[in-house]
C-alpha cells in the first residue's frame, strides 16, 4: 500500500479566504489571531475560538462555588503564610510534614492565591487556564498533521470528556499533568519533523515537569515517545541514539532536581516526607506513587492489594463499567478501530512519514494509560484517566477524518492494482461505518444504565440513536449511490452521535456540585471499592456531592483576619470537614480524631489557648489536619499523614515541640493504638491534661473530623490534651 492521497478540493475561492497583502503591521496580527491563517478554511479559526469558549464555561461555570480537594487547598493555603512550606509542598506552614505529591501544581495554584489572594475562584483559575489551554495545543498538534477538520474534532471531544470537564473544575493537580504532557508531545513531533535536537530536549523538560506535578504517573507515555522518535525522526540511527541520550539527560534533571535538594536537605531541618517510609522523596517515587499504584505493593501502606480502588476491580474490562464507562470510554471503540485502520492505511510510507509518526504517538499515549489505568492493582480514582483523554480525542478527530478520506476516495487514493482495487475498495468501505456504528451504540448502552437519571439523558439517547442511524445508513447510502454531499451529512451526524453521551455528562459536571476528593461526571453509578487509599480519596466512588460541609474548602479561613485580603469568608461556625472518613487505622485507634468531632467552638478554644504555639493542634491525619487548616488559618500537624501510618510524629519530636512550646494541644483516640502512636497515646494521657467538652462546647455545633458521626462531648480516656513544658520528664 502507498500513502493516502489529498483530498479532492473544491475551488479555492469558496473554501478559504483570498492571501492578505503583506501587512506586518500590529493591527493585521491581531485580525489574524481571530481569523487564522490565509490558507485556512475560514470556518477553522472561528470554530476553534468557539470550542475554547464553550470549554472555558464548562471549566469555569459558576467558579466561586467549585469547592476543590481540601487536601491540597490546604497546601496552597500554608504556602501562602511561608516560602518554606511553599518550597516543599507542606501541608501546613509551619513545614510538619508535605503532601504525598510533589510540589509544581502547588506552586502554581500557589502563585494564583499570592497574586490575587486566597479563594474559591484563585485555586480554580489555574485549572480552569491549563484545561483550556490543553484543547487550543491539542488543536494545534492535530491540524498540522491532519488538517483543521480532524483538529476541530479533536479539540471538541477533548474539551467534552467528561470526567476532563470534572477534573478540570476541581484544584488536584491532574489538569496540570496533562497540560504538561502535551507540551512535551508538541516539543517531540516538533522534533520528529525537524530532527533538531533542542525540541526534543525541550519535550523532556516539559515531562521533567509533569513528573514534578505527579510523579511517575507523568512517565507512561515515555515509551511512545523514544519508539516514535527513534522510528520516525529525521537523520541517521546513531544521531537519532545521541539526540535521545542527551534529551534523557534533560528528562533526569528537571525530573530529580527538586527530589535531590529536598533529599540533601538534613531531615531536621525540613518537612517529613509525606507518604514515604524513611523520610525520603526518592521512597515516594519508586514506592507510593510508583510501583504501589502499579502493582497494589507499597512500602507506606503495606502488602499487594492494599489501596482502594474508587474506579472499579482492576481488569481488561475495568474502563468500561459501570463507574468508569461514562467518564472517558465513548470514543474508545472508534478510536481503537480508527488507530488500527490508520496504520494499515499508511503502511507503506517513508519512515519519516509525520501522519504515520502522529498515529503512533497517539496510538501510544491511549494504549499505554488504557493499559496502566485498566490492570492497576493500587489505589485508583476515576479521575487519573483524563491523562488518557488527549490519545482518545487525537485518535478521534485524526483518526476519523484518515478513515474518511479512505471512505470517500476508495482504493485509488491507495495506488493499488487495478486487479484488487475493487475489493480492497469494497473493505474500506465498511471500516468508517462499523466504528461509527460501534461507539454509537456503546454509547446508548451508557446512556441505558442511567436511565431514568434525568430529561438531559433520555434526550442524549434520543439524539445518539437518531444521528448514529442517519450517520451508518447515509454513508452507506452516499457509497453507493456516489453522492458525496449525503456522505458529508452522515459524517456530521456521526460527530453529533458519537459526542452527544459526552456532551451530557460534561454538562451535568459543570451545573453539579462535585467531590472535590474524587471528582466525576454524570449521575451516581456505585462507589466501586471504599478502603484506605494511598492518596486523597477517602470519598466514595461516583459520589457527586461535595461534601464539603458549610465551607467551601477553597475559601479562606475564617479565624479572625487570617484571610488574605480581597477574598470572601464565611462566618465563624460553619463546618469545616470535609465530611469524609479518615484512615482506617486513624479510626482505629491511632492517634488524633479517632472519632473525637472537632468542632468549631473547639478551634476557637485552641486559638483563645495556644499561648505563642507554633501549631494550634496535632491530630492523626492530613483529611482531619487540613478541615482544620482552612477553618482556623493556623499551622496544624498531621502526625500519621494520609493513611495515618506514616511515622512523621515519634515520642521525642512530641517531646521536644512540647518542651520548646511549639505544640501544646494533641488529640488522641479513646483505645490507644499500635506501634509508636500507641506509645505517644499512653505518654500523652500519662503526663497530659485532657480537655473536657465543656470547656468548649455548649449545646450542638458543626463539627469536623476524621469521622462523620457525631459525638456529644470528650471523655477524659480519649480527646483533647494540653501538654506544656511542665509535662516533659
Amino acid at each position: 500500500m502507498t500513502t493516502l492521497a489529498p483530498p479532492p478540493t473544491s475551488s479555492p475561492s469558496s473554501r478559504h479566504r483570498a492571501a492578505p497583502p503583506p501587512d506586518g503591521g500590529f493591527v493585521a496580527r491581531g485580525r489574524r489571531l481571530f481569523t487564522g491563517p490565509a490558507e485556512d478554511p475560514r470556518w477553522t479559526r472561528p470554530g476553534l475560538w468557539a470550542i475554547l469558549l464553550a470549554a472555558t464555561a464548562l471549566y469555569a461555570w459558576n467558579i466561586t462555588s467549585i469547592s476543590g480537594n481540601s487536601f491540597y487547598n490546604a497546601a496552597v493555603y500554608s504556602g501562602t503564610k511561608s516560602w518554606k512550606a511553599f518550597f516543599f509542598g507542606a501541608l501546613d506552614s509551619g513545614s510538619f510534614i508535605t503532601v504525598d505529591k510533589p510540589p509544581f501544581a502547588l506552586w502554581v495554584m500557589g502563585l494564583s492565591a499570592r497574586a490575587f489572594g486566597f479563594g474559591t475562584w484563585q485555586l480554580a483559575l489555574p485549572m480552569v487556564a491549563v484545561g483550556t489551554g490543553s484543547v487550543a495545543l491539542l488543536h494545534r498538534m492535530v491540524k498540522r498533521d491532519f488538517g483543521p477538520v480532524a483538529a476541530t474534532v479533536a479539540a471538541l471531544a477533548l474539551a467534552l470528556t467528561p470526567i476532563t470537564v470534572a477534573i478540570n473544575r476541581d484544584t488536584n493537580p491532574d489538569p496540570i499533568l496533562v497540560f504538561l504532557m502535551l507540551l512535551g508531545a508538541a516539543g517531540l513531533l516538533k522534533a520528529v519533523r525537524t530532527g533538531r535536537l533542542m525540541p526534543l530536549v525541550w519535550s523532556a523538560v516539559a515531562i521533567g515537569f509533569a513528573f514534578n506535578t505527579k510523579m511517575m504517573q507523568a512517565y507512561v507515555v515515555l515509551p511512545a515517545f523514544f519508539l516514535v522518535y527513534l522510528w520516525a525522526a529525521h537523520g541517521s540511527l546513531g544521531r537519532r541514539i545521541r539526540h535521545l541520550a542527551v534529551a534523557t539527560v534533560a528528562l533526569v534533571v528537571s525530573s530529580a532536581w527538586w527530589m535531590v535538594v529536598v533529599d540533601l536537605i538534613p531531615a531536621s531541618s525540613r518537612p517529613y516526607i509525606g507518604g514515604s517510609t524513611d523520610n525520603t522523596v526518592w521512597d515516594l517515587v519508586i514506592g507510593y506513587n510508583g510501583f504501589g499504584r502499579i502493582f497494589g505493593a507499597s512500602s507506606s501502606v503495606g502488602s499487594a492489594g492494599n489501596g482502594a480502588s474508587f474506579g472499579g476491580s482492576a481488569g481488561v474490562y475495568r474502563l468500561f463499567n459501570e463507574i468508569m464507562g461514562g467518564q472517558i470510554s465513548w470514543l474508545i471503540p472508534f478510536a481503537a478501530i480508527a488507530l488500527i485502520a490508520g496504520l494499515v492505511l499508511r503502511g507503506r510510507a517513508p519512515r519519516t512519514d509525520a501522519k504515520r509518526a502522529a498515529l503512533m504517538l497517539w496510538g501510544g499515549w491511549f494504549v499505554l494509560h488504557y493499559l496502566t489505568f485498566a490492570l492497576a492493582e493500587g489505589t485508583f480514582h476515576p479521575y487519573y484517566v483524563t491523562a488518557m483523554a488527549p490519545g482518545i480525542a487525537a485518535l478521534a478527530g485524526a483518526g476519523g477524518v484518515t478513515l474518511y478520506r479512505a471512505f470517500r476516495e476508495g482504493s485509488a487514493a491507495m495506488g493499488a492494482p487495478p486487479a484488487r482495487a475493487e475489493s480492497r475498495a469494497w473493505g474500506r468501505g465498511w471500516v468508517l461505518p462499523a466504528a461509527v456504528a460501534a461507539s454509537a451504540v456503546w454509547a446508548i448502552v451508557l446512556l441505558q444504565r442511567v436511565s431514568g437519571s434525568g430529561t438531559l439523558y433520555t434526550v442524549a439517547e434520543i439524539v445518539v440513536g437518531v444521528a448514529g442511524t442517519v450517520a451508518v445508513l447515509g454513508l452507506l447510502a452516499g457509497r453507493f449511490t456516489r453522492r458525496e454531499g449525503l456522505i458529508g451529512f452522515a459524517a456530521l451526524a456521526a460527530v453529533v452521535a458519537l459526542l452527544a453521551g459526552p456532551a451530557a455528562y460534561s454538562v451535568s459536571a459543570a451545573t453539579s456540585a462535585t467531590n472535590g476528593t474524587n471528582p466525576t461526571a454524570g449521575p451516581s453509578t456505585g462507589g466501586g471499592m471504599g478502603g484506605m487509599g494511598g492518596g486523597p480519596g477517602g470519598a466514595s466512588g461516583s459520589s457527586r456531592t461535595s461534601g464539603a460541609g458549610g465551607r467551601s474548602m477553597g475559601e479562606p479561613p475564617s479565624g479572625g483576619g487570617s484571610a488574605p485580603s480581597g477574598s470572601d469568608t464565611r462566618p465563624s461556625g460553619s463546618e469545616t470537614g470535609s465530611g469524609r472518613t479518615g484512615g482506617g487505622q486513624a479510626d482505629g485507634g491511632q492517634m488524633g480524631g479517632g472519632g473525637t468531632q472537632v468542632s468549631s467552638k473547639m478551634i476557637t478554644y485552641l486559638k483563645k489557648h495556644q499561648d505563642g504555639a507554633t501549631w494550634l493542634l496535632a491530630v492523626a491525619t492530613d483529611q482531619t489536619a487540613s478541615s482544620i487548616i482552612l477553618e482556623s488559618g493556623q499551622p496544624v500537624i498531621s502526625m500519621g499523614g494520609w493513611s495515618g501510618s506514616d511515622n512523621a510524629m515519634t515520642l521525642a519530636k512530641l517531646k521536644s515541640l512540647v518542651k520548646s512550646g511549639k505544640l501544646h494541644y494533641i488529640i488522641v483516640s479513646s483505645d490507644g493504638g499500635q506501634g509508636t502512636n500507641s506509645e505517644i497515646a499512653t505518654w500523652v494521657k500519662a503526663h497530659g491534661t485532657a480537655v473536657k467538652s465543656s470547656a468548649y462546647s455548649s449545646g450542638s455545633s458543626s463539627t469536623t473530623s476524621s469521622s462523620t458521626s457525631s459525638t456529644s462531648s470528650t471523655s477524659s480516656t480519649g480527646g483533647l490534651y494540653r501538654l506544656d513544658a511542665s509535662d516533659v520528664g
